[in-house]
C-alpha cells in the first residue's frame, strides 16, 4: 500500500501537488495556533485577573501574547543588564554613544516591522541582534521559492509557511531574549491603529503605495516615527517621516501616483543585495531613534545606486502646513479606504487589468489548440511583448519578440503589418495574437495596435493571464518567474 505522498507523486500533476503542500503547511500553522490558544485559555483560567508571574507555555511568536499577559516585554522595563547581556552586547556596550544606559533603552524599546520580505528580513535580524526588546512582524503572505534570493531569513523548508512566523523563528534562534510577535494578517484601516499604538517605532518595509499612505497616516495620528525604505532594480531609497518636526509622506506626495505608473519589484525586478542594504539602513535609523541619537535621514532622502556604487543624500522639503494629515488644519483625522484613495490594491501581488472586451481576448486553452495546428506559422502573427531579457528566460514556440516599450515605433508597427499581410489568407483579415508575462501588458499592447493599425484589416487579440496562465493550466513544467 502506498502512502498519500507516493500517491500524489504518481497520480497528481506537479502544480496540484504544490498547491496541496501549501495547504498542508497552512494547516500545520493553524494547528499550531490552536495549541497556542489552548495554552492561553488554560493560563487565563488559572489566572483570571491576568496577573502572571511567568509566561510559561506561551511561545515567543504567540500572536496574542501581549493581550493575555499584563506583564509582557512591552510593559516590563529592564533596569539592569545581567552577565549574559553584557557578554552578548559587549562590542556595542563599549561605544560611548550607547553604554549601559543606551543598551537598556534598546532592550526596553519596541519596533513594528510591516513587510517580511527583502527589506523586513535584514531589518528584523539586525534589530534583534542589537537587543531591541520587542519586535512585531506584519505580513499576510506565505514564503515562495521566488522570494529566497532576497528574503534571506526564509528557507526552502519554509515554503508555504507564513512569512511573519518564519522571521519570528529566525529571530528567536538568534536572540531568545527578544520577544518577536508575528501578525499573519493584511494591514488595513480596521487594524492599523491598534497595532501602531503598541510600538515605539514603525518600519515600512512594504512594496505598494496604498500601504505607504496607510502607515503614514497611522503613524502621524499615533505620533510614531516611520522609517520608510524601498528598493527596485539596482536602486534603493530611505527616509524617516514624522520625526522631530520633519515632514510626513503626504507632505511630499499629497496625491497618489496613477496606478499604471507604479512599478514594484515583482514586475520591475530587483537585485537581492539592494533591499538588504536598505533594510540594514532602516534598522540603523530605528536603533538611533531608540537610543536618542540624532537621526541621519529625518528630512533627508538617501539614494543608493547599486550599479555605480554611489550613495547620495538630498534634502526634503519641510513639513507642510497645508498637509491633509499633519498640517495645521488636517482633513484626515481617521484612517480611510486607502485602496480606493490610491486606486490600487494594498498588496504586493500583481493585479489583473481589464482593458479589453471578451471578444478581444482568448484563453490559454485556445492558444494551446492553435499551436498544435500545422499551419500556425503561416496563418498567424504570434507576438510576445515582454522585455528582451524576459524573452530569453523562456518563450513559447513561433512567437516573435517586440517589447511593449518599442511597440509604438513606426518600424515595429510596419514589421507587424508586413508579417500580418504575409500570413493573411486571401480575403481574410490578418490575425495577431499577443502574449506577455501575466496578461496585463498584452492588453495594453492590443489597444495600442488597434489604434496604430486602425485602417488595416486585422484581428488583434491578447491571451488572458499570459505565460503565468500557461504554466498554471497548460504546462506546469514551463518556467514560472
Amino acid at each position: 500500500m502506498c502512502n498519500q505522498s507516493d500517491y500524489l507523486n504518481r497520480h497528481v500533476p506537479p502544480f496540484v501537488v504544490m498547491d496541496v503542500e501549501k495547504l498542508q503547511a497552512q494547516l500545520e500553522d493553524a494547528r499550531r495556533e490552536i495549541e497556542v490558544l489552548k495554552k492561553m485559555l488554560n493560563l487565563k483560567e488559572k489566572n483570571p485577573k491576568g496577573q502572571l508571574e511567568k509566561e510559561e507555555g506561551l511561545p515567543d511568536d504567540c500572536p496574542m501574547k501581549e493581550e493575555c499577559c499584563e506583564n509582557t516585554a512591552l510593559s516590563r522595563k529592564k533596569t539592569k543588564l545581567d552577565n549574559a547581556s553584557i557578554e552578548r552586547y559587549c562590542r556595542q556596550l563599549i561605544l560611548p554613544e550607547i553604554g549601559v544606559k543606551g543598551q537598556l533603552s534598546l532592550c526596553n524599546s519596541s519596533v513594528l516591522i510591516v513587510g517580511a520580505g527583502g527589506l523586513g528580513c535584514p531589518a528584523a535580524i539586525y534589530l534583534a541582534a542589537a537587543g531591541i526588546g520587542h519586535l512585531g512582524i506584519v505580513d499576510y503572505d506565505a514564503v515562495e521559492l521566488g522570494n529566497l534570493h532576497r528574503q534571506v531569513l526564509h528557507s526552502e523548508a519554509g515554503i508555504g509557511h507564513s512569512k511573519s512566523t518564519s522571521i519570528s523563528s529566525s529571530v528567536s534562534r538568534l536572540n531568545s531574549s527578544v520577544t518577536c510577535v508575528p501578525y499573519h494578517m493584511q494591514l488595513d484601516s480596521s487594524n492599523a491603529m491598534d497595532l501602531v499604538h503598541k510600538y515605539d517605532i514603525v518600519l515600512d518595509c512594504t512594496d505598494n503605495v496604498a500601504t505607504r499612505y496607510l502607515l503614514n497616516d497611522a503613524c502621524v495620528l499615533a505620533r510614531k516615527p516611520l522609517v520608510s525604505g524601498s528598493a527596485l532594480r539596482f536602486e534603493g531609497q530611505l527616509t524617516v517621516y514624522s520625526y522631530e518636526g520633519g515632514p510626513c509622506y503626504r507632505c511630499l506626495y499629497p496625491k497618489p501616483p496613477p496606478p499604471e505608473t507604479v512599478t514594484n519589484c515583482s514586475s520591475g525586478g530587483v537585485l537581492g543585495v539592494v533591499p538588504g542594504i536598505i533594510g540594514c539602513f532602516q534598522a540603523l535609523e530605528a536603533l538611533k531613534i531608540a537610543l536618542g541619537i540624532s537621526v541621519s535621514f529625518s528630512q533627508k532622502l538617501l539614494l543608493v545606486d547599486g550599479l555605480d556604487g554611489s550613495l547620495r543624500t538630498i534634502k526634503l522639503r519641510p513639513k507642510q502646513p497645508g498637509c491633509a494629515v499633519c498640517g495645521t488644519q488636517p482633513s484626515v483625522k481617521n484612517l480611510i479606504d486607502y485602496e480606493q484613495f490610491c486606486g490600487a490594491s494594498a498588496t504586493d501581488k500583481c493585479v489583473s487589468l481589464h482593458l479589453l472586451s471578451p471578444e478581444d481576448r482568448i484563453s490559454v486553452d485556445n492558444l494551446s489548440s492553435i499551436l498544435q495546428e500545422e499551419n500556425v506559422v503561416t496563418s498567424l502573427v504570434l507576438l510576445d511583448v515582454r522585455p528582451a531579457v524576459e524573452f530569453e528566460i523562456c518563450r513559447l514556440p513561433h512567437f516573435i519578440n517586440i517589447p511593449i516599450n518599442d511597440l509604438g515605433k513606426s518600424d515595429c508597427v510596419d514589421l507587424i503589418r508586413r508579417e500580418a499581410v504575409n500570413r493573411a489568407d486571401t480575403g481574410e483579415k490578418a490575425q495577431v495574437l499577443v502574449i506577455c508575462r501575466r496578461g496585463n501588458d498584452s492588453q495594453i499592447a492590443v489597444k495600442l495596435l488597434q489604434e496604430k493599425l486602425a485602417s488595416f484589416p486585422a484581428v488583434i487579440k491578447d491571451i488572458k493571464g499570459g505565460l503565468a496562465a500557461w504554466t498554471n493550466h497548460i504546462d506546469p513544467n514551463f518556467p514560472r518567474y
